[in-house]
């Protein structure tokens, strides 16, 4: 392949994905009312599953890495890593966006951060991130209960995470105020949905069925 034809190719993204471990009473307990504290423990491996293996559809796994919170050595975590040969990394502590940033920091370069728990999210999609990050400073994918499930960046912006209600319904229109403040350029290339509650869950089995 020519040198040019090289120096010319798109900088492929690294992605990010934040998961827990699937411990009963500690992931997706607003599902519990329907499954229980160990079904909802059990969603959430699905889904987990199920969106890492979007990511290294989209991507190759050595872009891949996945951020543990609760139990770092937890099976699911291990079986993952060796399935499909993504790397695993410690979340730190702080809040969301604390954790955001420093993923999104942690090698140079575009990279994106994407939650476990958006089924929503195809591989596809995650093409279409990545590139639409290309010639914008931000992408973003909005969801629809007021927050996002996908969000990548250039480089780092001090400020992009600032000041955000975490766990509200602003989060995404806070976020667009922060983007345009900055002056940067974002893309919304559709908008998802995730599940957190039974509805959801409802929804996505529904989906899942006809795949």
């Amino acid at each position: 392949m020519p040198a040019e034809t090289l120096a010319n190719r798109p900088v492929l993204p690294q992605l990010h994905l934040l998961a827990k471990a699937p411990l009963a009473g500690q992931a997706k307990t607003r599902l519990a009312p329907l499954l229980g504290n160990q079904g909802a423990a059990n969603a959430h491996a699905e889904l987990l599953r199920h969106c890492v293996a979007n990511a290294c559809q989209a991507l190759p796994a050595e872009n891949v890495t996945l951020w543990t919170a609760l139990d770092h050595a937890h099976p699911l975590f291990i079986e993952l890593h060796e399935q499909f040969g993504l790397t695993l990394k410690r979340q730190p502590d702080g809040d969301l966006g604390a954790r955001v940033r420093h993923a999104l920091n942690h090698t140079p370069g575009p990279a994106m951060v994407m939650g476990s728990d958006c089924p929503s999210i195809t591989s596809a999609l995650i093409t279409a991130c990545a590139q639409q990050l290309t010639h914008n400073d931000v992408v973003i994918l909005p969801a629809e209960d007021g927050g996002y499930g996908l969000i990548g960046a250039q480089r780092d912006y001090p400020g992009l995470f600032e000041s955000i209600p975490w766990g509200s319904h602003q989060v995404l229109s806070a976020t667009r105020q922060r983007i345009e403040a900055l002056g940067l350029r974002a893309a919304y290339p559709a908008t998802i949905w995730d599940v957190d509650r039974p509805e959801d869950w409802q929804r996505w089995k529904e989906v899942a069925a006809a795949l």
